[in-house]
């Protein structure tokens, strides 16, 4: 009788946790003295089991229950932020290191091209009508499609580099045209 009124005065929280030694001395004095009168001597008071009424015991677990899930979702948020933070550095370093690789590929790129310029002056220096031809063949495969028909003159400075280049053939200028 005496150990349940002192357990009903405290939470259960209480009696299955640290204060539950000090419940359990509080419980053992009161019963040695209403013992004595009868002659038993009471040496110690122990729980064996601490059970919630049926009723009660739905609502604990649950409020365990919740709280466990708040704790979860805790520690999600948290995890979540870490993520974002992780996604938002690596995000930010990406697009440091494009530009950078973008950056050199445009230095690189402008260095071919002048070092193609140099070489394409170059070799218009040491033969200008090769170099011009060249450059005729290229501008006609640019504006001509893979199965497009041209019509050229017969004096077209194209067919005058082709009909130079036939082994045979003698080389036939206009009249008006020296070599």
């Amino acid at each position: 009788m005496e150990l349940r009124r002192e357990v009903a005065s405290h939470t259960f929280a209480s009696v299955i946790g640290a204060q539950r030694e000090g419940i359990m001395n509080a419980v053992a004095a009161i019963t040695r003295e209403r013992a004595r009168e009868f002659g038993i001597e009471v040496i110690d008071v122990r729980i064996k089991r601490a059970d919630l009424p049926r009723e009660v015991q739905a609502s604990v677990f649950a409020r365990m229950q919740a709280e466990r899930e708040r704790e979860a979702k805790r520690y999600r948020s948290e995890g979540e932020e870490e993520a974002a933070k992780l996604r938002a550095e690596t995000d930010k370093q990406r697009t440091i290191i494009l530009a950078d690789a973008e950056q050199k590929a445009q230095k690189l790129r402008g260095e071919g091209d002048a070092a193609a310029a140099q070489i394409y002056a170059q070799a218009y220096g040491q033969d200008s009508e090769f170099y011009s031809f060249v450059r005729s063949l290229q501008a006609y495969e640019q504006f001509l499609g893979k199965r497009s028909t041209l019509l050229l003159s017969a004096d077209s400075a194209l067919f005058r580099y082709l009909g130079r280049s036939q082994p045979g053939r003698e080389e036939k200028l206009p009249q008006n045209e020296e070599r």
